[in-house]
Formats: C-alpha cells, sequence, structure tokens
C-alpha cells in the first residue's frame, strides 16, 4: 500500500482504492473535516500530479467527469482549503508525493482505467440527513425532502411565506456558488416547471451566502441532493438517437467500438508494462540509496511493484 502522511492530511492508495483523510492542521477547511474519510475508487480517476513549489508542494487527483456529485454540483468552485481533492506536501516528503503519484499513475495503467466521462456517479456523495444553517437561511434534506428556513436576515419578500419543503422528486437540478468579491453566492434548487431569474436574495428557492465560514457546508447538501438527482449522462440520452445511445442508457445496443488498432494484439500491452514495472524498481533503489525512501517504504514499495509483476 502506498500512503503518505501530512498535517493537511493523509493519502493511501491500495491498489483499488484511494482514501483522502483530513488533517488536524488549522489550515484544512471546514467542508473536508466535516467530510471526513473520502474513499475513490480508481476507476474514478482520470489523473493525478505533483506539482513542486517554493515552500511546499501539492498533489492533486483529477476526477472523471460525471463521477462525483460533488464536483457536479459546485462546478469545480471549491477554493482550496476545502477541496478535497488537494493535498499540501511538506518540502522534505516531496520524494514520497512523486512515489505515490507513480503508484497511482502506473495502476491507472494497468488497470487501463480510461478518462473519458462516466454515465453513472462512482462516488455517493455525502451522507443524510444532512442539515447546515449559513447566509440567510438552514437547509435540511433527509434523502427525499428538502427544508427550507429563514432566519432574521432573509428579506422580507422571501421569508413572507414561511418555511419552505421541497421534494426531490420536484427537483430539476441544484447549484452552489460560492460569494467572491462583492458577488454574494447562492445554494439554489431548480423547481421543475417553475423556473426564475431572481436573485437569491429574492427566490425562496435559494439561500443567499455572503462569503462566511460554514458557506462551504452548503456544498454538502448540494452534492447530496445531485447524487439523488438523475446523471447528467441520463438526462443527455434522452435527446439522443436511439442508434447513438448505449445499451446501459436506452435499452438500444451501440456497435462496438475496436479498442486497439487494426493488427495490434493484446499481449503487446503487457510487455510494455512490463518494461515500466523494471524502471520503477531502478527507481525505486535510486531513492532509496539516496535516503529519499526510509527501508520500510522501500520494501514496501518494492513488494507492490513486484506484485504487479
Amino acid at each position: 500500500m502506498a500512503e503518505i502522511i501530512q498535517k493537511d492530511g493523509t493519502w493511501a492508495f491500495d491498489g483499488n482504492t484511494l482514501r483522502l483523510t483530513p488533517g488536524r492542521d488549522k489550515n484544512v477547511g471546514l467542508l473536508r473535516r466535516t467530510l471526513g474519510e473520502l474513499p475513490v475508487p480508481l476507476g474514478a480517476l482520470a489523473g493525478i500530479s505533483f506539482e513542486q513549489g517554493r515552500k511546499a508542494g501539492r498533489l492533486r487527483l483529477r476526477l472523471r467527469e460525471g463521477a462525483d456529485p460533488l464536483l457536479q454540483a459546485t462546478g469545480g468552485r471549491l477554493a482550496e482549503p476545502h477541496d478535497p481533492y488537494q493535498l499540501v506536501v511538506e518540502p522534505d516528503r516531496s520524494g514520497v508525493a512523486e512515489y505515490f503519484t507513480d503508484e497511482v499513475r502506473n495502476a491507472l495503467l494497468l488497470d487501463q482505467v480510461p478518462s473519458d466521462p462516466v454515465p453513472e456517479y462512482l462516488l455517493p456523495g455525502p451522507a443524510v440527513p444532512l442539515s447546515v444553517s449559513a447566509g440567510d437561511g438552514s437547509v435540511s434534506f433527509d434523502g427525499e425532502r428538502i427544508r427550507l428556513e429563514w432566519n432574521w436576515k432573509t428579506e422580507d419578500a422571501k421569508s413572507a411565506a414561511g418555511t419552505r419543503t421541497l421534494a426531490l422528486t420536484d427537483i430539476a437540478a441544484v447549484e452552489w456558488l460560492p460569494a467572491t468579491g462583492l458577488e454574494n453566492g447562492h445554494l439554489r434548487f431548480t423547481v421543475r416547471h417553475a423556473p426564475t431569474k431572481a436573485p437569491a436574495k429574492y427566490d425562496p428557492n435559494a439561500v443567499e451566502l455572503w462569503g462566511f465560514k460554514k458557506d462551504p457546508l452548503m456544498a454538502l447538501v448540494a452534492a447530496a441532493v445531485q447524487a439523488r438527482l438523475p446523471h447528467p449522462a441520463a438526462r443527455d440520452s434522452v435527446r439522443d438517437s436511439p442508434h447513438d445511445t448505449a445499451r446501459d442508457r436506452a435499452g438500444h445496443e451501440r456497435p462496438a467500438e475496436p479498442e486497439t488498432a487494426p493488427g495490434t494484439s493484446v499481449a503487446a500491452v503487457p510487455e510494455d508494462e512490463h518494461d515500466a514495472l523494471l524502471r520503477r524498481l531502478r527507481e525505486l533503489g535510486e531513492l532509496h540509496r539516496s535516503g529519499v525512501l526510509t527501508d520500510e517504504e522501500f520494501t514496501l514499495a518494492k513488494q507492490a511493484v513486484l506484485k504487479r509483476m
């Protein structure tokens, strides 16, 4: 198993799943701490990178489009302290970060995981029931109903109708937008057959956010709702022709596309992977001799490579 432990958090990889655990450092965002350990299946990954910095490095995961309801609901707008797919790496652990990156990349290569969008969510989203208070209201979600309650800061025009309950079956979309500069953010629920362009300040189906500490927690509510709505790929398939839609989306079979070029044998792939693993063993030996990897880290890493060979 590959693992990197930092003040910012711990990432562990067993060959099938990455487990992202937030650290206890004061710089860890409230969303990450509330979300807790996040298991990410290898099949949900599109890539991983390690970026060296002057004071610290950074590990980043890139997920396949449509794999995570949190990213779907937030549109990739989570700020750095709250983004669970980033890890700050201290300068003296850059070698371990590079090794971790290589392990995940090799697994993606060996399992031939594609980087294209997925037709269903591969992560479950935050657990319910869930309740958050921020901005001009509070939102509760039990998996079937959304409850909106207002506070003393809510505009009279919006609060006059009182507490609002929305059935999940009536929701067409959900969006979380953070406050930026002088622009307020929001958590907005789009109700079927009742679209509105009113600002969140006046929209009875939205909570207005002002950029305070608990605002990112509203993204968890958005993700929990998003995970229970039809996947965007399923909605897109309704507009597709039956001849262009895969059987698992609309019941029609699409002609299979070749996965390898004509004349290319499947046996050629393992040979290339074997060469890559041999190179990896040599790299591990160099990292061990130079002192970047400890004896224990080197032994674990070598065993993982030999197991794959």
